[in-house]
């Protein structure tokens, strides 16, 4: 197949490429940089220059294609605290793919996350499913939008002819270079002297190696029936404070519980998500899509240090 991937050159993208090209697909995938553009060409990629924004290239890159992998979003939100802009743009891009797709039944594959879904129970990949509202999917509805909206919005492709798929990624994807929810712990720690977590740490958060999880994007393109959900987890979910501990022994720091009233402070950016429970499972992905994560867990994969190397000067 000829593969159109948006976030291709990112920390999951960059696995998700040469597990499709090792499998015999051609890949095209969207270069917002010169960067991005070259790392792609080294993969052996072709590079559409855009963004998600630019909403014409998305219709005719999708519209050339096999199949689309849709795994961009504006991660930056961290830093521009515009959650609602990210959200507003990542539904225009599917609803982009959507309108160049339709009646084509080709292969539509989108990520979308777990945490705080189904707050201290295990999601399946049955929940979520229906809207929570009548009007949150009803066409020029104009409520905010969130990233699950999105996600339903993606499986009611099914009914007008694309084979659309949802997969579920836990908080931490995990593996040597990532940037994500498991390093922020670690740079936080770091800066406050301390690793810590919430309450007594009991909270579970699920995980999975970005390897895995490239080779489910790739299952899911191949095999996923039309409007399928997806979950990409290979730890059901592991406590924060075995979390906290790990990165307290190899940082050498106090491992210590931090009072509700200083969450916001310490953990910044991250105290709306540090003590969730969240916890899922992907038995029923495994089943339909015979997915076997084979990479290590995520106290496996902290334990092999590669988190806690100095940061170059």
């Amino acid at each position: 197949m000829r593969v159109f991937v948006t976030g291709a050159s990112g920390f999951i993208g960059s696995a998700v490429v040469p597990e499709l090209i090792a499998a015999g697909h051609q890949v095209v995938g969207l270069a917002r940089s010169d960067a991005a553009a070259a790392a792609l060409t080294a993969a052996g990629a072709q590079v559409r220059h855009g963004t998600i924004d630019d909403l014409d290239t998305l219709r005719s890159a999708a519209a050339a294609s096999d199949g689309v992998i849709h795994l961009a979003f504006k991660h930056d939100i961290a830093f521009t605290g515009d959650f609602q802009g990210a959200a507003d743009a990542d539904r225009r891009a599917v609803d982009a793919f959507g309108e160049a797709l339709a009646g084509s039944d080709r292969p539509f594959v989108i990520a979308s996350g777990t945490l705080g879904l189904l707050p201290g129970r295990v999601l399946t990949e049955r929940d979520g499913r229906a809207p929570e509202t009548a009007t949150e999917t009803a066409p020029g509805a104009t409520g905010p939008r969130t990233r699950q909206d999105t996600a339903r919005a993606t499986l009611a492709l099914a009914s007008r002819g694309v084979r659309s798929s949802v997969l579920r990624l836990p908080p931490t994807v995990h593996g040597e270079g990532d940037g994500g929810f498991m390093a922020a712990l670690v740079g936080i720690a770091r800066a406050r002297g301390v690793s810590g977590y919430v309450g007594d740490g009991s909270n579970r958060w699920p995980g999975v190696h970005r390897l895995d999880a490239a080779l489910l994007f790739r299952l899911a393109l191949e095999k996923a029936p039309a409007g399928s959900v997806l979950h990409a987890i290979a730890d059901e979910g592991v406590p924060i404070r075995t979390v906290a501990e790990l990165i307290g022994r190899h940082l050498d720091l106090p491992v210590v519980s931090i009072p509700q009233e200083d969450v916001g402070a310490h953990f910044g950016w991250m105290s709306g998500f540090i003590g969730l429970d969240s916890p899922a499972s992907s038995e029923l992905t495994r089943e339909l899509l015979g997915w076997r994560p084979a990479h290590p867990g995520l106290v496996e994969d902290l334990d092999k240090g590669h988190y806690f190397a100095t940061p170059s000067a």
